[in-house]
């Protein structure tokens, strides 16, 4: 089996969700929204995507599976982020990259529950987003994050608690 969709997930019939043929699970839970133009395809690796209960995914979204990817529940991802769980090699000049593979894992992408990716973000492998943490629109993830806190930028960095309106 290659996908595992709940029978209450609403998804566009304008969404491109590929089916694996290295024998990568798509897993979308109940209640889980995926909006027009979203691609989630299975490629540069072996890893699932699982996509928990409540969670959205905004137009223009695309996931490519690599090693894995794993969004929490009733986590929003605005309009066109893009999660690449996966990296080409790249280190013999003398081949070209596109014969050189992947280079290994960094450990996917996990975007815990209850988390807000804005607009026009980039998640890299190696990607770990804690619980109830807000990523603002343009930034690039590529590394763990603490739990409740927003971020920004690129270069990422902290921006303050969630919560915390004072700073």
């Amino acid at each position: 089996m290659s996908r595992d969709i709940a029978p209450d997930a609403h998804i566009s019939p304008m969404a491109d969700l590929e089916i694996s043929s290295k024998g990568s699970v798509l897993r979308v839970a109940e209640g889980v929204m995926i909006d027009a133009f979203v691609k989630i395809k299975m490629a540069g690796g072996t890893g699932d995507v699982t996509i928990g209960e409540n969670s959205y995914l905004n137009s223009g979204c695309v996931i490519y599976s690599g090693h894995g990817v794993t969004i929490g529940r009733d986590v929003l991802i605005a309009a066109n982020c893009t999660s690449a769980a996966t990296n080409h090699a790249f280190d013999d000049p003398s081949r070209p990259i596109c014969m050189q593979g992947f280079q290994p894992s960094r450990g996917g992408i996990i975007v815990e529950d209850d988390v807000w990716i804005g607009a026009n973000c980039v998640l890299l492998d190696g990607a770990h987003i804690g619980r109830g943490s807000v990523i603002a629109a343009g930034s690039i993830v590529r590394s763990r994050l603490n739990p409740a806190t927003i971020f920004a930028g690129t270069p990422l960095r902290a921006v303050r608690p969630r919560g915390d309106t004072k700073s």
